[in-house]
């Protein structure tokens, strides 16, 4: 079933969504044009739908940002069957106040001084276009379900897919 959203009821879904899954695929292209592909962990999809990630400012993905700030985010969980295409603006962010902001705990495991690392930078990733496929049950109901419509021969409702639109 598609179910397109708009404003306040898709931003609560992107951010339903990525709780659940964490963490993504960023791929940037840089000057080169030719595509690089990393994993990255969500910090904050915050209140009008921006995604934030924590970066190293003298990491390749900034470079590639610098030169073009168009990329793409690819987030699955399989065993959820939840899955988000966002394609969107990244820009670099660091102001200390917005780093502490965001900061937790977690930062130290990739920067040793935490949200005082001088090389401690902000993604900040606004999203143009957003689909998402979500079954809305679990992987057991899916297959249950799955296994019934083969047997009484009915088309298997597939869960929700559509566009976000902020």
């Amino acid at each position: 079933m598609e179910k397109n959203l708009q404003s306040t009821e898709a931003i609560k879904k992107l951010q339903t969504l990525v709780s659940d899954i964490q963490t993504c695929l960023l791929i940037t292209s840089g000057k080169s044009g030719k595509h690089a592909t990393r994993p990255m962990a969500v910090v904050d999809t915050d209140s009008q739908g921006n995604i934030w990630f924590f970066s190293n400012i003298h990491a390749n993905k900034i470079k590639d940002i610098e030169a073009d700030q168009h990329v793409q985010l690819l987030f699955a969980h399989p065993g959820k069957d939840i899955y988000i295409d966002i394609h969107g603006r990244a820009s670099v962010i660091d102001d200390r106040q917005y780093i502490k902001d965001k900061g937790s705990p977690l930062v130290k495991a990739w920067f040793p001084d935490g949200v005082d690392d001088i090389a401690l930078c902000l993604l900040k990733i606004k999203a143009d276009e957003v689909h998402y496929w979500d079954t809305e049950s679990s992987k057991a109901a899916t297959i249950l379900k799955t296994a019934v419509s083969a047997v009484i021969g009915k088309k298997l409702e597939e869960g929700v897919h559509g566009e976000l639109h902020f």
